[in-house]
Parts: structure tokens; sequence; C-alpha cells
């Protein structure tokens, strides 16, 4: 029997798809003691390699994951629905799509996820992804080396980081595509701390450290209670940990809100912060702006982008520059929504 890859088993690729380990000294020593060396995806467009295209020079992309992603998921194959490198590369096959290098980046922790930003509670991930593997890749890869052919793009927490990071660096990325991304966190985060607090009282004796005692013993065994809790202190991790890397959640045992905490939180909701004129000047300033979740997404993240969206608008940020759509569908299973993203960040990062 002959022939290449084939669906549903795998697709053949007509760009090249690069995978290697960056050594990050940001991330050397983190908090966590997670992994310092990292894998990153660098897709590369069908094109790229022909020698008649040498001196041509592309649009990047970088995509950040969701809460408990990391880089090697990319390649998960589940019924009916083709992994999201296969998908870009299928896209990328219409020879009408501009051309752009993809990046594909891990900021995974022992918690599950970083949101990508530096806090003395996991590392330093946003400088990691900022300024180490940006020019890193500019300089291994034949990319327009400056921010305004730059993009981020993610999903749900990956959707938040690329929601934040163009406002806090807005000297690194010029453009961003958000779906489902995490913001306005009175409706996506709030509701979830009286049940947290209910099973760490029923379950912990109301403790984290307890918690972590316990889950030590079920290594490969965790359930889906274990993944909201692990998310829960990974967002405190990120949000509201101490210099000394304590880690403070926003709620006390009864599930209401420590106020002081919470208002650390929302210091980082993207909602919020495009109040704040320094980040509605670096939102403004943006060439291109992608809002897109499902109507029926079981975290509120419809409501989140809506609010977002609004938020964008009122900076002053001009409405050609953004596109804005809520589909129908829930959280999981939209991927088929990021090449979407991705082509029209390439046309806008082009033109």
């Amino acid at each position: 029997m002959t022939g290449g890859p084939m669906l549903p088993w795998s697709a053949e690729f007509k760009g090249r798809l690069d995978q290697t380990t960056y050594t990050s000294e940001l991330l050397r020593g983190n908090p966590l003691g997670d992994p310092h060396e990292r894998p990153v995806l660098v897709y590369l467009p069908p094109g790229y390699d022909d020698p008649d295209n040498s001196a041509d020079r592309y649009p990047s992309i970088y995509v950040t994951m969701g809460y408990t992603g990391h880089v090697g998921m990319w390649f998960n194959r589940v019924p009916f629905r083709q992994p999201y490198p296969e998908l870009l590369d299928a896209m990328f096959q219409d020879e009408s799509v501009p051309r752009a290098v993809v990046v594909f980046v891990d900021s995974w922790t022992k918690y599950g996820g970083s949101q990508c930003l530096d806090s003395p509670g996991t590392g330093q991930y946003q400088s990691y992804l900022c300024d180490e593997i940006v020019p890193w890749v500019d300089a291994t890869y034949r990319t327009i080396p400056d921010r305004d052919h730059r993009a981020v793009t993610g999903k749900s927490s990956g959707g938040y980081t690329a929601m934040v990071t163009p406002l806090l660096r807005p000297d690194v990325f010029g453009a961003l595509a958000t779906h489902a991304g995490d913001a306005l966190f009175d409706v996506c985060y709030r509701p979830e701390f009286p049940e947290r607090a209910r099973t760490l009282r029923d379950k912990y004796d109301g403790s984290y450290e307890k918690y972590f005692e316990v889950l030590a013993t079920k290594t490969g065994r965790t359930t889906n209670e274990d993944l909201h809790l692990l998310e829960m202190y990974g967002y405190a991790s990120a949000y509201s940990a101490e210099p000394d890397g304590t880690v403070l959640l926003p709620f006390d045992d009864l599930g209401a809100i420590v106020p002081e905490i919470w208002t650390r939180w929302l210091s980082r909701d993207p909602v919020e912060m495009v109040k704040e004129p320094q980040y509605a000047d670096a939102l403004r300033s943006l060439r291109a702006v992608w809002i897109d979740a499902g109507r029926q997404d079981e975290y509120y993240l419809d409501l989140g982008a809506t609010a977002f969206h609004r938020a964008a608008r009122e900076t002053g940020l001009a409405d050609e520059r953004i596109h804005f759509e809520l589909f129908e569908g829930t959280h999981g299973g939209i991927e088929y929504r990021y090449p979407m993203a991705v082509r029209w960040l390439a046309e806008q990062l082009t033109n």
C-alpha cells in the first residue's frame, strides 16, 4: 500500500512546520520550578522556501494557548476535526491569502498556565514572549521585524493574552485576535468563587495547601474538579501574587470578594484596563483587532467579548480596524475560527 498522508489520520503540508526548543534565560529558575527549555513551533507558509522568494519578508502572527494548553496539544486529533496547524496550512494553500509566519508559543506552568503575564507567582512569561521569543524569531526567519507587522492571537486564556499583551507591550505587537478571551471578570470569574470555596471547605479543610498535598498523590488521575481548583489558583498566581510569590485568593472562606485583592484582579481585566489612558492609547494605536466568541459560551465570554468591543470603540479605535462577531457555538470546538482570524490579520498586516 502506497501513498502520502491522508485524512483523518494526517494531512500533507504544503508549508513547513519547524519544531524546536528554546532555552529561556528569563524562565530559568522560575518560582514553580517549571522547565526553562520550551517547545516552539514555527509555521512557514507555502513559497517561503522557494529560491525565487528568498528576499521576501513576512508579517508574523503569534499563537498563545488556553488554560491547560501546551504546544504538544496542537497535534491532538479528535473525530471530524483537524488540528490547528493543518487547518492553517490548508488556509494558506489558497494563493489569495497573504503569506505570514505563524509562531506557536508555550506558556505552560504546573498550575496549567500563566496568562502569559510576568508574575512573582509563576515567572516572567510576558517578557519571555516579548523579549526572547519575538527577537529570536525575527533573527531566525524572514519576518518584517516591527510591531506594525506583528500580531498575537489566541483563544480563552490565549485570547486574554492576545488582548492584554498589546496593551502592556505596544512596542512589540500592533494587532490582535481574541477568541472567547477572558474578559469582564465580574461575569466570567466571580460566579465561580462560592463553588471553589465550598469545595475547599468540604474536602480540603478550606486550604489550598491541603489540596496540593492530596493532588500530589493523584498523578495521572486528576478530575474536572482538580482542573477547576488548579485554574483558579493559577489565575490568582498570575493576578495577585505577592513579591515573595505568596498567592492571594480574591475570595474568602464564604466565597465572598476580598476587595483589596479583587481590585488587583480587575487591574488586569482587559475591559477595565482600556479605561486607563495609557492602555486606551495602546489599543487605539493597533492596526487590527479581531474579537469573537460563541453565543452559548459556558463562561459567558461572549459577554466579555461584547464588553471589550464596546470598550475598544470607546477609546476611539476606528471601526474599520475592528472585526467583531458573535457566532453560534460554545467555548469548545471552535478551532475552525482560528484560521479565519489569521487570514484577516495577515490581510491587515500586509496592507
